[in-house]
């Protein structure tokens, strides 16, 4: 082998080395981005999300104690007390619907952007293969109502890939082709269509025995599917 021909191969070797680490690093940041533990604003939650609850019901006279950021018994009385007086829920957890109502800004929301539309399309389309159109819609909802929960990451791409989160995504139904009326329902949940009312979680009782998510406060029915809070 000539001299010209060893320098060539080394660096193929080189280029391809480099574009390993390049991908490893990027494999690396999203990971760090996504792979996110779900904590809810409930019993044994923390942080300024608490704080500003804690502040908010304090405002009203419906939480006396000193406002710590730690969600106690107090904190989830305050929050019944409140989800009751607003014709919500009453399960003393602040989810999408109660931050709203209690006037807590919690994330923006993405715009219905091309990307935006295809990445949501796809795991309506995944997720609800088979569901009437406002179904379809419903679980886009879902989606953009756990960008914009604190709790959750707060990108579409950041809910869609967050561990666990989508059977879809994990059983590779997520990759097949996206139906035309998916791209439609992403339109409209994008453009502020939320028939679920506020919901972050949906299941179809008749493929699930998970205790937890059947624990989940109902708020409507679609289809097949439950939508929680």
């Amino acid at each position: 082998m000539s001299e010209k021909k060893s320098i060539g191969g080394r660096r193929v070797i080189y280029y391809l080395l480099a574009a390993f680490c390049l991908c490893m690093s990027l494999v690396s940041l999203i990971c760090q981005n996504f792979d996110r533990q779900e904590t809810l604003s409930k019993i044994g939650s923390s942080g300024k999300e608490v704080t500003a609850i804690q502040e908010a019901l304090k405002d009203r006279g419906l939480f006396t104690a000193d406002v710590t950021g730690y969600y106690g018994t107090q904190t989830q009385a305050a929050v019944r007390k409140f989800q009751q007086q607003k014709g919500l829920s009453v399960d003393g957890i602040a989810g999408p619907a109660t931050l709203s109502a209690l006037g807590i800004t919690v994330g923006s929301v993405p715009k219905a952007t091309d990307a935006n539309v295809n990445l949501l399309a796809r795991i309506i389309s995944a997720e609800s293969r088979g569901e009437p159109y406002t179904g379809q819609v419903a679980v886009g909802a879902v989606v953009l109502n756990r960008v914009q929960h604190p709790s959750f990451p707060d990108t579409i791409a950041g809910v869609i890939y967050q561990k666990g989160a989508f059977t879809a995504v994990d059983d590779g139904q997520f990759w097949e082709p996206v139906s035309d009326s998916a791209y439609n329902a992403a339109r409209d949940a994008l453009n502020g269509w939320d028939p679920t009312g506020g919901a972050i979680y949906y299941y179809n009782p008749k493929k699930t025995s998970n205790k937890w998510i059947r624990s989940r406060p109902v708020i409507t029915t679609i289809g097949d599917h439950l939508f929680c809070s």
